[in-house]
């Protein structure tokens, strides 16, 4: 029987704790945000951590609910100097479960400043051995202040980066603004991040149920809705957002996998990308359809950190997606013409099987831990047919496509 709060979680036989990343610039709103979900019956078996940035910590004294699972971070921020903290600070909330000194924990909820950049702690989240086996990122909310965002978006960085790599974007003072503001506003974070649902937020709350389970950062298989998660479909040419000439620009294209790919040349070719433009691309997310797989299989980088790769059910039956072609959303600062019309030719010439995995002997490719993922071997002209799949018994070279 599925309970209301197993809904909500997300539950996973993998057994790790969900970890959702809420962010936002200074003033957005994010503690009265969280104060109002830690007030939830449902939300009674999450922990929180808060991030403190200055020499006194000020932030978690605003928070209502002080328990046992209430960790302050004040040795800096979240993106820099508290990583480590962080990992610390989660291995020992294990171990107290371990040792049963606190209950069970169903969530954790980290709060970061207002200057933070939320990639180094989702990759902090992934890449960690100890940390990822025993938590997985759940996703990013940013809440984004509907008054004075645009402002923000176009003088700060930070604001910018938060905005592009959020799973959920939530409207916050939405009733301060203007209807003019608000629809200006919601142009430019279409620009900035057209994969990201947009919440409103009411008197700073939302119900749980609509902010958890973003992203798709479980590994096996999911039955998250693969058109909600890739909305970024929904903008198939490139968007632009133009800031003032020192902050430089927010851009997003998507890229259409028009045939299945060969799984190994597909991966190798991001690694490739994600290095070469590594610092300016900020996420890609997508679908792929896999040479010899029925179902679609959905990626996820993250500042040059590449996800596990998670296996989905089926491909939607409606919607753009029906058609079964993969497609790729890239948001990055700084996109050129040129930039995106090289990555769209390397993911139009892929390498065969073999190629692949010598180009992949490369040290630190981002995408290495891609190739030992169960997949089937790129197919080779002449044997393929409607009613048999029939795989070479030796890696072959197949034809790079043009």
């Amino acid at each position: 029987m599925t309970n209301k709060k197993s809904e909500i979680y997300g539950g996973s036989p993998c057994g790790r704790v969900p970890v959702t990343v809420l962010t936002g610039f200074l003033g957005s709103g994010k503690t009265t945000l969280l104060n109002a979900l830690t007030t939830r019956p449902e939300m009674a078996g999450a922990a929180v951590f808060i991030n403190e940035f200055g020499a006194v910590g000020i932030d978690h004294h605003l928070v209502e609910r002080v328990d046992d699972t209430l960790v302050i971070l004040e040795s800096g921020c979240l993106c820099c100097s508290v990583q480590g903290d962080l990992i610390a600070a989660l291995m020992r909330l294990h171990e107290r479960m371990s040792r049963r000194e606190i209950a069970p924990v169903s969530r954790v909820l980290i709060e970061t400043t207002g200057l933070a950049d939320p990639a180094p702690v989702v990759r902090a989240l992934m890449e960690d051995r100890l940390v990822s086996a025993r938590f997985r990122c759940d996703g990013v909310l940013t809440v984004v202040d509907t008054e004075r965002a645009r402002a923000q978006i176009a003088r700060h960085r930070e604001a910018r980066v938060q905005v592009s790599l959020a799973d959920r974007l939530l409207l916050s003072k939405c009733d301060l603004a203007s209807r003019a503001e608000r629809m200006a506003l919601e142009r430019d974070l279409e620009a900035l991040n057209p994969a990201a649902p947009r919440i409103a937020l009411c008197h700073g709350e939302a119900d749980p149920k609509h902010l958890f389970g973003g992203g798709l950062y479980v590994s096996g298989p999911t039955s998250i809705n693969a058109s909600d998660w890739l909305s970024g479909q929904r903008a198939p040419g490139r968007n632009h957002f133009h800031c003032t000439p020192h902050s430089g620009r927010v851009s997003s294209f998507v890229v259409t996998l028009d045939e299945a790919t060969g799984w190994r040349g597909f991966a190798v070719a991001m690694g490739e990308i994600l290095t070469h433009w590594t610092g300016r691309l900020l996420r890609v997310k997508g679908l792929v359809s896999v040479a010899g797989l029925d179902q679609p299989v959905a990626v996820q980088c993250v500042d040059g950190t590449a996800y596990a790769p998670v296996r989905l059910t089926a491909w939607p039956i409606s919607g753009p997606l029906a058609d079964r072609q993969g497609r790729l959303v890239f948001i990055g600062e700084d996109l050129d013409a040129t930039m995106e019309a090289d990555i769209r030719a390397r993911l139009a010439c892929l390498p065969g099987d073999r190629e692949a995995l010598r180009r992949a002997a490369v040290a630190g490719l981002p995408t290495r831990t891609w190739l030992g993922q169960r997949m089937p071997l790129a197919p080779r002209p002449g044997l393929v047919s409607d009613a048999f799949m029939i795989q070479p018994r030796f890696l072959g070279e197949m034809p790079a496509r043009v």
